[in-house]
Parts: structure tokens; C-alpha cells; sequence
């Protein structure tokens, strides 16, 4: 099924009763790998979640690299989202901001794994944007997001 300027892949387009993401990749752009080139919404809520560190309930960073940053990180944004009503597959946009872009690009692989292990195969639209450092001065990754809760 085509879309505008674009096709859906596989897996796209999960929701029910017909509102839901579509994930837009068009077929004349390099093939998207751990994103979307663009979500499409249908009617719904937006939720805008903050960006999340890996930041325990006590306010302590833990996890010593990217890997474990990134899950708990990750998970902390599946959590606030839980929290608002959406689940993994209402993400329709993250922005992660790493401190150190070439070891994120080292660990693709790994942080591949923590995504499909905690959200699955659908793919919001993304960025990794480097930063020089975070708030908290120990965070080496943090992620930000849009649901659409439907």
C-alpha cells in the first residue's frame, strides 16, 4: 500500500480500529535502519514526553555505558509514556542526544537489541543529535519523544 510520497514497510501501521501510525518510508530514499523517515498520525491525543536519562528512583545515573544507559534510559520513557496512556507502538518521534555520537554508532548493534527487546520492530521517527553533555553530567544518552495515544 502506498502513502503519500512514500510506502509502508513491514510491520507498519499497527493500531486499531484504523487510527493509527503509519510509519512513511519512500522507496526512492535510503532504506531507514532503526527509524522511520516519517509517522503519520491519525486522530489522537499527542503526548510530549521529556527527555529521560538513566536515572534511578533515587536520582542516581546508573549503568557504566551506552548499552545500559540507553535501556534504562529508554525504559524510563516506556514508563512515563505508560504512565500518559501509550504504549511502545504509540511512539511516533524520539530525539536521542548522545554525548559521544561514535561510541552510539559503535553499539548500534546492542542498542538495536534493547529497542526491539523493549519496544519491538516498529520504528518511530528518529535523530541522534550529539551533545556536548547533558544535564546530568554522567548521562552519557538521553531520550525524548511524541506519542499519539488513540
Amino acid at each position: 500500500m502506498t502513502a503519500q510520497n512514500g510506502e509502508r514497510g513491514a510491520g507498519e501501521g499497527e493500531g486499531e480500529g484504523g487510527n493509527e501510525l503509519e510509519r512513511i518510508n519512500p522507496p526512492h530514499l535510503a532504506p531507514p535502519t532503526g527509524f522511520s523517515h516519517a509517522v503519520r498520525a491519525a486522530p489522537g491525543t499527542m503526548v510530549f514526553l521529556a527527555g529521560q536519562t538513566a536515572l534511578d528512583g533515587s536520582g542516581r545515573i546508573v549503568g557504566d555505558g551506552i548499552v545500559e544507559q540507553f535501556e534504562r534510559a529508554l525504559t524510563n520513557l516506556l514508563d512515563v509514556a505508560a504512565a500518559a496512556g501509550a504504549g511502545p507502538s504509540d511512539l511516533a518521534k524520539l530525539t536521542v542526544f548522545a554525548v559521544d555520537v561514535a561510541d552510539y554508532r559503535r553499539h548500534a548493534r546492542d542498542l538495536g537489541a534493547v529497542w526491539k527487546r523493549l519496544v519491538g520492530g516498529a520504528y518511530p521517527a528518529m535523530a541522534v543529535i550529539g551533545a556536548t553533555r547533558l544535564w546530568d553530567e554522567t548521562a552519557l544518552v538521553e531520550i525524548e519523544g511524541i506519542a499519539v495515544v488513540r
